[in-house]
């Protein structure tokens, strides 16, 4: 597919097979996005991929600490402004509309919306994850560029037939992750990202995008 059929076709999917990702694909797309850009070439991204019985482990951990209720592990970098301003507030409002609107959970319900983000730590389902962590020491533009980075691993993806989803929710379990990855203690995880096949009997709710207009202002004579 072309680059702009990618960028359309790609979306947080939510629902994925069993089937096996072979490792030379994921070696290619990783091999690949390593060509994305980043200031001075820092390249500040350490990715870990994660499959078999391995990521098994790492399901059934994370499973085992929301069964009991564990808090989250203490944050080591702030997801969200905590009073958010227009218009950024009113589109994280209408995410979570949409995205719970479609499984049928109204807003109150919030032990059903826990139900269904408890998801995100079985990867939906999916047989392979990428766990991204960029070094401590580094700073907003690294940040970015990591960013970058992931764009371009979902994009590839694409190319390959697979669909993926990014997850800020592994960095509340970083301490699970941990006990399997074993990272240096100087790297902090970002995020994590499920791979695979999509499950196309799983519905979904395509989430909107704002008008162009107000993202996007041109400057010409």
């Amino acid at each position: 597919m072309d680059v702009y059929e990618a960028a359309t076709s790609r979306r947080a999917v939510r629902g994925f097979t069993d089937r096996h990702v072979p490792r030379e694909t994921l070696e290619r797309v990783l091999s690949t996005a390593a060509r994305a850009p980043s200031a001075s070439n820092l390249q500040p991204w350490h990715a870990c991929v994660v499959t078999r019985r391995p990521l098994a482990e790492l399901k059934k951990r994370a499973g085992e600490r929301l069964a009991a209720g564990d808090p989250w592990d203490e944050p080591e970098y702030e997801m969200y402004p905590p009073a958010p301003r227009s218009p950024y507030r009113e589109r994280r409002s209408a995410f979570g509309e949409q995205r719970y609107g479609a499984l049928g959970i109204p807003r109150e319900d919030l032990e059903a919306r826990q139900r269904a983000a408890a998801g995100n730590w079985e990867c939906f389902g999916a047989p392979a994850a990428l766990f991204c962590y960029i070094d401590r020491d580094l700073g907003p533009a690294q940040w970015s560029d990591v960013g970058m980075y992931l764009q371009t691993v979902m994009l590839l993806l694409r190319a390959e037939g697979l669909h993926s989803c990014t997850q800020m929710a592994w960095a509340k379990y970083h301490r699970t992750v941990a006990e399997i990855l074993a990272p240096p203690e100087e790297l902090l995880l970002f995020r994590g990202m499920s791979i695979g096949f999509e499950d196309a009997t799983v519905g979904y709710t395509r989430t909107g995008r704002a008008p162009l207009d107000e993202t996007v202002v041109f400057v010409e004579p």
